[in-house]
């Protein structure tokens, strides 16, 4: 029997991602939008079903308004929210979101109790302590997508800088999911295993984490309206592929914190072994002083903004 994965929000960020689950034929896909939406949503599952035979898989998509279809869904994505515009802040959104959250959450409670949820609505670690929170689930099937996405932004500037495949290169962001709470660690980053600090000097490396911390907001301003979608829908896929095909990838994740780091009552994003039951380890690694340093910062940051949720 073929997984099933149930993608709330039609807009680019959530096609994208039932676009590239359904290609790599780790699921069958349902996505659910608002009824005002239910055509559009219709008409782009469709329109990826008539890719099947030229792209060559299997899956199933649907699309719909209706909650209902979620049922038995092994993972959920939200992807369902206002996105950032120029001149707004992930923050800026925290009220419009917060109340999709509830809305969503609902939901996936009444319909799809068992699934792993997977948040991606901004402000992203405000917003999945507020799923963990409203849904009553274990911490461990609730989790956030950031990393994965701040991560693949380091390790792509970095090819770039350096000219060499990206296959090589490897980097590792944590802390919010925020342009002044990212904490990018440059003493995990390498190419082919070599230290990054051995590859550049300290200036051009400290050009690259600004840039890696100002990602989103690059894209924002060069697209004019709407944020990024490619690179959070491949986050978000190489997530699900861990937990559906129970890979025990390690992916940067926004994880529910009981102590680690020094920090609990929280999400924050940490390097995470992803598999069949979401997050089943954290993995605490020792940070330089500076480092260790921003990640309280960001904590602060985090705190900050959840207290202004009201749940």
């Amino acid at each position: 029997m073929r997984r099933k994965v149930t993608v709330v929000g039609a807009g680019f960020v959530g096609a994208t991602t039932a676009q590239r689950i359904a290609e790599k034929n780790l699921a069958d896909v349902v996505m659910i939008d608002i009824p005002e939406k239910e055509g559009p949503t219709k008409g782009k599952a469709l329109d990826m079903l008539e890719a099947a035979p030229l792209v060559g898989f299997e899956a199933h998509i649907e699309g719909t308004s209706d909650y209902a279809a979620m049922a038995g869904s092994d993972v959920v994505v939200v992807t369902a929210g206002v996105p950032r515009r120029p001149g707004m802040t992930r923050e800026d959104l925290i009220s419009i979101n917060a109340n999709i959250i509830r809305s969503v959450t609902e939901q996936v409670v009444k319909h799809a109790p068992e699934a792993i949820y997977i948040v991606v609505t901004n402000p992203l670690d405000a917003m999945v302590y507020a799923a963990y929170k409203l849904s009553g689930f274990p911490p461990e099937r609730v989790i956030g997508q950031s990393g994965a996405l701040d991560s693949t932004r380091f390790r792509a500037f970095i090819a770039m800088e350096l000219g060499v495949s990206m296959r090589d290169v490897h980097a590792l962001v944590i802390g919010g999911h925020t342009d002044v709470g990212m904490v990018p660690l440059v003493s995990c980053s390498s190419v082919a295993g070599i230290p990054l600090t051995k590859l550049l000097p300290r200036e051009r490396i400290d050009a690259l984490v600004e840039r890696t911390r100002k990602g989103g907001t690059e894209i924002v301003q060069l697209l004019g309206d709407g944020s990024a979608y490619y690179a959070p829908s491949a986050g978000v896929a190489a997530m699900v592929e861990a937990i559906l095909l129970d890979e025990k990838r390690v992916i940067p994740s926004a994880c529910y914190l009981r102590g680690e780091y020094g920090l609990r009552d929280l999400y924050l994003g940490v390097p995470a072994v992803l598999g069949a039951k979401g997050v089943e380890r954290i993995l605490e690694i020792e940070l330089a002083p500076e480092e260790h340093e921003q990640l309280r910062k960001a904590a602060e940051l985090v705190r900050e903004t959840v207290s202004k949720l009201t749940l």
